[in-house]
């Protein structure tokens, strides 16, 4: 599975195989090889996480869940920074 990541016009795409739950993906964006490999491994430890709490829950349950969590602190960031402006 391929995925393109929004850039800046004149930034340069990278190409970076990710393997995230034991499924490998092709990630497409401008982020350095090292923000890719600090994603990647902080996902599956959050993946992994999540499946030790509820080992029932499906690979796509907790991926889900893991989403949720992630758009749920960039909408406290926001919130945070407006406060601060």
């Amino acid at each position: 599975m391929t995925f393109q990541g929004g850039s800046q016009v004149g930034e340069q795409k990278r190409r970076y195989k990710a393997v995230i739950g034991n499924h490998t993906y092709t990630i497409i964006g401008a982020a350095t090889p090292e923000h890719f490999a600090a994603t990647t491994q902080l996902l599956n430890a959050q993946l992994a996480q999540i499946k030790a709490l509820s080992p029932a829950m499906s690979d796509e349950q907790a991926a889900i869940l893991l989403a949720f969590n992630a758009v749920s602190d960039v909408i406290k960031q926001q919130e945070a920074q407006e406060q601060a402006e």
